[in-house]
């Protein structure tokens, strides 16, 4: 008999939309480590990202803002450490870069690595047995292309892995490999003349992971991957050259069914996914919740962000991210700064919770690199 230190973890990531209610019929998804937030930046900011101005880290959040940046390169390097009062070695880490090729169009492919950390096995007896190294990871390219000078659409191609599976301990669960694919949009206006003030409104949208279900088991059961529609707007205000304040508004909401099909004699809960392809999951995923169109809004989460940029240099942010309490109860506040030197940025973040369920990056400092080189358009 073995003992399996880490399980914990790797449940936790499996159904990582368990809520404290034990709600019967949440939304659970393979491979959840893709919807983490990898950035600071945004972490800084509720978790939105989807219309805010183009950084490195774009390529999560929506790859058409690409098409928008200044610089012609960027490269992003991310650090997110996860479950950090339990555990020391459970983190997300990730890589990007984005070319400009030309004023309308560019290409940036990235690399997310999520360590579940190190498990250590041991006999009966406790004898130890080695370890095992549990992770998943995705890699991707985009291009992002301008349809006008405030409009532009990209497409992502991404591959996935997810080993959650422990070979030692003769593990049922296989290695998941797949492919998603990803459609955005973003606008950015010109900047206009509010009487004192000049703005810039930003919009976007990106549906994320479009993709197969994949199994873990050869019991033929199949899970949706995380198949996510972003959608937010946000207004920057041009006070004078030096100061900037943005503000963003951000919905999301998981494109696969929700558990509808009961599995009680009488009707009603527990509740599965009913079994369909998840290209008619995503379009269930809007009108098949038990509970109706109002249990259908509680599947919305929404966060609020807003940024101080001084002279482009400086930057204080603050957001806060709200999900239903019968949908994981997911609320909290969280603060951020960042620093930029010439051509680098530092971007740092924090998370206050606002619930009673234990965030995985409650009391946790996220950091984020990038730089910006190359020719400025």
């Amino acid at each position: 008999m073995k003992k399996i230190i880490g399980f914990t973890l790797m449940v936790f990531m499996i159904v990582v939309k368990i809520d404290a209610q034990e709600n019967p019929n949440a939304i659970t998804t393979a491979a959840p480590f893709l919807l983490i937030a990898p950035d600071a930046r945004a972490g800084g900011m509720g978790d939105v990202g989807v219309a805010t101005s183009p950084d490195a880290y774009s390529q999560h959040w929506n790859a058409s803002k690409f098409a928008f940046m200044d610089s012609q390169f960027m490269v992003g390097i991310v650090y997110t450490p996860w479950l950090r009062e339990l555990t020391n070695d459970v983190f997300l880490g990730g890589f990007s870069f984005a070319n400009k090729i030309d004023d309308r169009s560019a290409w940036a492919a990235s690399l997310k690595y999520f360590n579940l950390g190190q498990i250590d096995l041991t006999d009966i007896n406790g004898t130890p047995e080695g370890t095992e190294k549990l992770n998943e990871f995705s890699v991707d390219g985009s291009y992002a292309l301008k349809l006008s000078e405030t409009y532009s659409m990209g497409v992502t191609l991404r591959y996935i892995r997810s080993d959650l599976g422990i070979e030692s301990a003769n593990s049922t669960i296989n290695p998941v490999n797949t492919f998603a694919v990803d459609v955005s949009g973003y606008y950015e206006s010109e900047e206009q003349s509010y009487g004192n003030i000049n703005g810039i409104w930003r919009g976007g949208f990106n549906v994320s992971n479009i993709g197969p279900k994949v199994s873990y088991s050869n019991d033929g059961q199949e899970n949706y991957i995380p198949t996510n529609l972003k959608l937010g707007g946000g207004f920057d205000f041009i006070l004078d050259r030096s100061n900037n304040v943005s503000i963003n508004l951000e919905f999301n909401k998981l494109l696969v069914p929700t558990p509808s099909v009961s599995q009680s004699e009488n009707g009603g809960p527990p509740y599965i996914q009913e079994d369909v392809n998840f290209f008619s999951g995503i379009f269930k995923s809007f009108n098949d919740a038990p509970g109706g169109f109002s249990e259908e809004l509680k599947e919305v989460t929404w966060g609020l962000g807003a940024e101080y940029m001084y002279d482009n240099a400086f930057a204080l942010r603050a957001g806060y991210f709200n999900e239903s309490d019968l949908k994981g109860s997911r609320k909290y506040f969280t603060v951020g700064t960042g620093f930029k030197f010439k051509s680098s940025k530092l971007d740092i973040s924090y998370l206050f919770n606002a619930s009673e369920i234990k965030n995985p990056l409650e009391n946790t400092l996220r950091f984020s690199l990038s730089f910006d080189f190359g020719n400025s358009y």
